[in-house]
């Protein structure tokens, strides 16, 4: 079986922002409470931040992380984080079922992403809040000082204002498993009035508003085009959620959802479009993809907590799906499709980093690991920097309950400042090798510089505390390029980077 890619140096796609492998840590089960934050532990620091966590972080260069919610925002009281640690209250969580103790807020996670060297992305409660504590909360996090909320944060150990640009107004606000639920239309003129306040204090503000929680809700689409009517002139970003689940066990339809997540972005995007040739606007609003990832393996675990039955226990191990080979696969296909998706997804987080549907996993005291899904991650973010390629693929398929035409083989190609092409291709073949040939059209004095091949005959094959590199990435040698074309051999359910030296 054979596959043909063109890769032409002057069809391109977009300048893919680097944001868009951003991730997202939320106050939920092990995510902060022994995921970053585990002052007894070993490696922690004298922030209490654990530092062998630092450092699986660190190498996956991720530009922006999102905070602290997620469902936990949307009754959350930012002032509960501030302060001295001793006098924070204990308040219950009414998302996830548990209690938060407060030991981390703003100001912690603040100095954890000046560690690992990442931008803050916050989010503002307009569940069971509004305009004015979205507002306090911008003036004590941005503002230098000489007002009341200003001088508290300085007060409370920083002096210089943390400057976060990146604002989510509010989460999910379409699910009725979130506290303070609106309609489209609620939302849509709190967020427009919310977005206007906070523009009043900066407007070099970018500020993301809630789209669909994701594509089954049904009120998609027709809520991205209400709220967009409201918040168009306001916002930069609407936000899309989508997690994917093999629940029926069919690894080929899994497989295809990468077809319906196309399929979500493109309809978003052309919503866009309308409204803002309804509104005869200039301004262009964009994608910001702020929760993805595979989540499943987790839900029946999960169930006596979040229905209560366990009280209200302080960090609960929660949605803590352990990765397969399989999800390998998925997370590839998915940031194939925002590279290829790049001139409209602009932001985007895996979520979450650590413990909680992540792609990190910590023992209490014990050591932490890159499960499965690391490696995709790493690749994209370290190597998927630059312009996306416009490539032509052609492609055997197969069909699944998403698309009747799902590609075997999908291809997503980057070009980075220094000339570098690096192409991710995964192979959705069950038991076929595809000889895949990319055509290097304009490109010349190609040299293969390197191959990374994920591969597992047990696709439920997984890493854990003891055999951290069960799944693991290893150097290909097969990737051969004469003349101006590439070839590369790739093997049934199989993962690849390779990368292109080009004169």
């Amino acid at each position: 079986m054979k596959s043909t890619v063109i890769a032409n140096k002057d069809f391109t796609i977009s300048k893919i922002d680097g944001r868009v492998y951003g991730a997202f840590l939320e106050h939920l089960g092990r995510a902060i409470y022994e995921g970053i934050y585990e002052p007894d532990h070993p490696t922690a620091d004298e922030n209490g931040m654990r530092g062998d966590v630092v450092d699986l972080v660190k190498k996956l260069n991720v530009p922006v992380v999102r905070y602290p919610g997620g469902n936990f925002v949307s009754a959350y009281n930012w002032e509960d984080g501030v302060g001295p640690r001793e006098q924070r209250p204990v308040r219950l969580d009414l998302a996830w079922h548990t209690s938060e103790s407060n030991a981390v807020g703003i100001h912690e996670f603040a100095d954890w992403c000046a560690t690992v060297g990442t931008e803050m992305m916050l989010a503002v409660n307009l569940g069971s809040r509004g305009v004015d504590e979205a507002r306090n909360f911008l003036e004590y996090v941005n503002h230098p000082g000489g007002s009341y909320w200003s001088d508290l944060r300085i007060k409370n150990g920083r002096k210089e204002p943390f400057n976060v640009k990146l604002w989510c107004l509010g989460n999910e606000m379409d699910g009725p498993w979130q506290v303070g639920q609106k309609d489209a239309t609620e939302y849509g003129k709190l967020a427009a009035n919310t977005a206007r306040a906070m523009r009043m204090f900066d407007k070099s503000l970018e500020l993301i508003v809630c789209g669909s929680s994701n594509p089954d809700m049904a009120s998609y689409p027709d809520w991205e085009r209400i709220v967009l009517e409201h918040t168009y002139d306001e916002v930069n970003y609407i936000s899309l959620h989508m997690y994917f689940a093999n629940r029926d066990d069919n690894t080929p339809n899994f497989l295809g959802l990468a077809e319906k997540l196309d399929t979500y972005i493109e309809t978003v995007a052309s919503t866009i479009k309308q409204v803002k040739a309804k509104r005869k606007s200039k301004r262009d609003v964009y994608i910001c993809f702020d929760e993805w990832n595979v989540w499943y393996h987790s839900n029946k675990k999960d169930r006596e907590i979040l229905e209560g039955n366990s009280g209200w226990p302080h960090a609960p191990g929660l949605l803590e799906d352990i990765y397969n080979f399989e999800d390998v696969l998925m997370v590839g296909l998915i940031l194939n499709t925002f590279i290829r998706r790049s001139d409209v997804v602009k932001i985007a987080c895996i979520a979450q980093l650590v413990n909680v549907i992540a792609p990190i996993m910590t023992e209490k005291g014990g050591p932490a690991w890159a499960q499965t899904i690391y490696y995709p991650y790493y690749f994209a973010s370290v190597f998927g920097r630059g312009t996306a390629l416009q490539l032509q693929v052609n492609s055997p398929a197969y069909a699944t309950t998403h698309a009747a035409e799902t590609p075997f083989v999908d291809v997503a190609g980057v070009q980075a400042d220094d000339g570098t092409l690096t192409f991710f291709l995964v192979n959705r073949h069950t038991s076929e090798s595809i000889e895949t040939e990319v055509d290097l059209q304009g490109f010349t004095g190609g040299v293969v510089i390197d191959q990374q091949v994920m591969t597992n005959p047990d696709l439920k094959a997984v890493n854990t505390a003891n055999e951290q590199d069960k799944v693991a990435p290893r150097k290909g040698d097969d990737a051969k390029i004469v003349g101006s074309k590439l070839s590369v051999n790739l093997p049934p359910y199989s993962y690849q980077m390779v990368r292109v030296r080009v004169s």
